[in-house]
């Protein structure tokens, strides 16, 4: 981590022991800050500008979504859910309403970095993705709608291009059914939700060396898919 330059990273959490594991946990990489209600990450997202926050969702003076809505209000900064509450609904609204991924406590720390880095990374990128993506044998050039891989092109619909499309912008994110209806087909109604299932399981098809088990193409149960980037 540069002395000059550091990275900032936000804990929000009204538990202190958490805050301190986190902290011991970040601290060789990141600045890392803290937070202990709503009210207090919100005045320290505008005053100390983090480059990414940790966000638990059960704050005591307010819902860590409603945090997550003010923060999205002005902020684009990258927001990683920290929370025990694992049902699919909650992290299908958390993601939805801005999130750039959820985790469930407990969690590792390894992979909580991962996801540090990736969310900082489509960050620096200002949200726009490179012409050309490459991950192991594959490698899709954006701009002119080609899919390679092991040196053969793979012939993809519109639509299943579009799909591949949404999930390597966004690498190592999770994207919910909800959003890929929405940004793909243009509505995000549930009944349509089989769309997604048919276009994922036609790509695994085009794409995995074996389907039942993807390399790239990785379910998130209940909530979406994850391309996992090498």
């Amino acid at each position: 981590m540069s002395t000059d330059n550091p990275i900032r990273v936000l804990i929000v959490d009204d538990e202190r022991p958490i805050r301190r594991f986190l902290n011991a946990s970040l601290s060789g990489q990141y600045a890392v800050l803290e937070a202990a209600s709503g009210e207090e990450a919100l005045a320290m997202t505008a005053s100390g500008r983090p480059d990414a926050i940790l966000l638990d969702l059960g704050l005591p003076d307010m819902d860590g979504l409603e945090v997550l809505a003010q923060i999205r209000a002005g902020s684009p900064v990258p927001v990683i859910i920290l929370t025990a509450r694992d049902r699919e609904g909650d992290k299908v609204r958390g993601l939805d309403a801005g999130a750039d991924d959820y985790l469930t406590k407990p969690f590792g720390v390894g992979e909580l970095a991962a996801r540090i880095r990736a969310a900082l990374r489509h960050a620096r990128k200002g949200g726009e993705e490179p012409p050309v993506f490459e991950s192991g044998d594959l490698r899709v050039d954006l701009a002119a709608h080609l899919v390679r891989l092991r040196d053969r092109e793979v012939h993809l619909t519109p639509q299943e291009f579009q799909v591949l499309a949404l999930l390597v912008r966004h690498a190592g994110r999770v994207i919910t059914q909800k959003r890929i209806l929405r940004e793909v087909w243009g509505h995000a109604g549930r009944e349509q939700e089989h769309y997604v299932r048919l276009y994922i399981h036609q790509l695994r098809g085009k794409l995995e060396a074996d389907p039942a088990r993807p390399a790239y193409i990785v379910t998130e149960p209940g909530i979406g898919y994850r391309f996992r980037a090498e």
